[in-house]
């Protein structure tokens, strides 16, 4: 669905060029939900406008929908962006203009008739939760109700490929999940293929299939989001996870809580897909002659599955301990042991 090869955007500025893009290059299928994660200054959001033409690469092919959108101009080009709508952080919503209106605004400007606006705007706002509020203005609309007009409007020219711009950057975390929620069962209804660039990782947790991970206009790491969690590769990366994380703590930040155990030992489980499912501490108290203690842990939803971290107190038995470690071993969940007291 979306080609991106060998991208490389060079801005010239006061104090001399700035390369915002460097030799990027990436595919993205068709109904995926692709994330790009990165700080300010990383050069995601240069990328996305590529991808709609309304940034052109200074070397290299952007390929969207089969139209090369790095190449073409004028009617070609705003023909191609009807199959490419976009989001924004601020929402770009028409203040004079009701939420009917807004959602109209596109089909007016492709010459699509009354009767099909309407009928397409009165599907349009059932399909994002806005009955009853059609002859609102913005200004009397929530953020997230405005964001929602706005991916009605997005979705106006039945686009193929959804961009999102810090969609919900501007929003609450409670709106920010409802918007998420939206934007998964649009994909899985439509099909369509999304783009979104965030610097929260909890965004990309949330909805992703794959992520990569900007800096210095550089794709420093890409991945599923499973993957990326489970082994991140790069120190950038590493921050962001541990960021959704602070519960995911190393020994060492927990030490002050093993004090109390004289004995036994400590030990860190991840779990990973399935594995996060499955009732494996009840069957090590059930089956075995242990005192297990669970000290601190967390289990995070992604759209390729579970992820999660535990730390566990193991006494009772030495024999017995290394029994349950067996146990453990064989449950396909990473295992790290430790020592509580050396």
């Amino acid at each position: 669905m979306i080609t991106i090869q060998k991208v490389k955007k060079v801005f010239s500025t006061k104090s001399g060029k700035v390369t915002a893009v460097d030799n990027i290059n990436v595919e993205i299928n068709k109904g995926e939900i692709f994330g790009v994660i990165g700080y300010s200054g990383a050069g995601k959001s240069t990328l996305i406008r590529m991808l709609n033409g309304l940034e052109v690469p200074t070397s290299g092919s952007v390929q969207v929908a089969g139209k090369e959108v790095s190449k073409i101009k004028g009617s070609e080009l705003r023909k191609a962006r009807q199959e490419i709508g976009m989001i924004f952080q601020h929402f770009n919503l028409l203040w004079s203009r009701t939420v009917r209106e807004n959602i109209s605004f596109p089909l007016e400007i492709a010459g699509v008739s009354r009767q099909e606006r309407q009928r397409k705007v009165d599907e349009l706002i059932k399909l994002v939760g806005l009955e009853g509020r059609e002859e609102a203005y913005p200004s009397q609309l929530s953020g997230g109700q405005k964001q929602r007009v706005g991916i009605a409007r997005a979705l106006a020219n039945d686009p193929k490929v959804l961009l999102c711009d810090e969609a919900t950057s501007a929003l609450d975390p409670k709106t920010t999940d409802s918007i998420l929620d939206l934007l998964v069962d649009i994909n899985k209804r439509l099909g369509l293929t999304i783009v979104l660039i965030t610097h929260e990782m909890h965004v990309i947790r949330k909805i992703c299939h794959r992520v990569a991970v900007m800096e210095s206009g550089k794709m420093v790491e890409m991945g599923s989001v499973l993957d990326v969690f489970k082994n991140p590769q790069q120190s950038i990366t590493k921050t962001f996870v541990s960021q959704l994380s602070e519960q995911e703590d190393t020994l060492e930040t927990v030490q002050h809580l093993l004090n109390r155990y004289p004995s036994g030992q400590v030990i860190k489980l991840t779990f990973i897909g399935g594995s996060a499912e499955q009732p494996i501490i009840t069957n090590l108290i059930r089956n075995y002659e242990l005192s297990v203690n669970i000290i601190q842990g967390n289990i995070s939803q992604t759209q390729n599955g579970s992820y999660g971290t535990l730390f566990i107190h193991l006494d009772g038995a030495e024999g017995e301990i290394k029994k349950g470690i067996q146990y453990l071993q064989q449950q396909k969940v990473g295992l790290e042991v430790n020592i509580a007291n050396d």
